[in-house]
């Protein structure tokens, strides 16, 4: 059905006739004439009584004003209200992030976000797979380094390098050695990390001694002097810096992107851009540019 043949026919129903009609609405007496007689073709029924005085509707032009007319107008309500309400973030947002991610801040970003947009219920889940949006019911996730074959749309806004960190006590291996390794479980038993050391590039060889399942559990578990770990440089920049952790050396092409995505639209939702401008501006100064003090 033609909803704008529909508002037309409404119109001339609820005005009692077409001159009424386009006295009220600004439109051409022939177009809603026209507009009438398309809809009536379209559903086999006639709607007005042409040619009656004073104006009346069929039987069937009544049911259908009398059915439709209450929805049009609450289509219209929802319409205004989009359209006044287009320039600010509304509705429910459903974010998926690692759960490493999740300890960096997230909660007072999350705070931040609910009372700059009180019109907006945020809901944030910490959970490391990769969770398919559509499927699940996310407006976002935050990955590292996405595959390039993703479909999701989304911006980078966190670049990071990984560094070897380990607890002070723990003796640091020469060029060859192997070592204790605390590690994720999908790392290979035939790993061998290269690190650079300032201008020194060597590599050793990871015995692991302890398998985690997230990297928010490596990087507990490495102060306990087990073993060492690949972790990211602005996770232990500071903790390396006050004395904490020592760096083994920057990971050779070790590098990660942190990605904000979301499935690709042409017009994507107030609510999605501002949590999106908003991890932009809370994590700007966190991408390690210089690695001096960690290498």
């Amino acid at each position: 059905m033609d909803l704008l043949a529909l508002a037309d026919f409404n119109a001339v129903a609820s005005h009692r006739g077409f001159g009424a009609a386009s006295r009220a609405t600004g439109r051409p007496k022939a177009t809603l004439s026209r507009r009438v007689r398309e809809l009536e073709d379209a559903l086999g029924v006639r709607l007005v009584e042409r040619g009656a005085r004073p104006f009346r509707l069929t039987e069937e032009g009544s049911v259908l004003h009398a059915e439709t007319a209450g929805v049009l107008g609450h289509i219209e309500t929802i319409a205004a209200d989009l359209a006044a309400g287009a320039g600010g973030p509304r509705g429910r947002l459903r974010v998926s992030v690692p759960v490493l991610f999740a300890q960096r801040g997230v909660g007072r970003l999350a705070s931040r976000y609910a009372a700059m947009y009180p019109a907006v219920e945020l809901e944030i889940v910490a959970d490391d797979r990769f969770v398919d949006p559509l499927a699940e019911g996310f407006d976002l996730i935050v990955r590292a380094n996405p595959k390039p074959t993703t479909e999701l749309a989304g911006r980078c806004f966190l670049r990071d390098r990984y560094v070897v960190a380990a607890a002070p006590a723990l003796p640091r291996p020469r060029d060859g050695d192997a070592f204790p390794a605390i590690v994720l479980p999908a790392m290979a038993r035939s790993d061998t990390w290269r690190l650079i050391d300032g201008k020194k590039r060597y590599a050793i060889a990871p015995r692991p001694v302890l398998r985690l399942s997230s990297m928010a559990m490596v990087h507990d578990a490495v102060f306990e002097g087990l073993g060492a770990a690949m972790l990211p440089a602005s996770l232990v920049a500071g903790e390396i810096q006050n004395g904490r952790l020592v760096s083994w050396g920057l990971v050779e092409g070790g590098a990660t992107e942190v990605w904000a995505l979301y499935p690709p639209q042409r017009h994507v939702a107030p609510k999605v851009s501002a949590f999106v401008n908003m991890l932009v501006d809370h994590f700007k100064d966190a991408s390690p540019l210089h690695f001096k003090t960690l290498s």
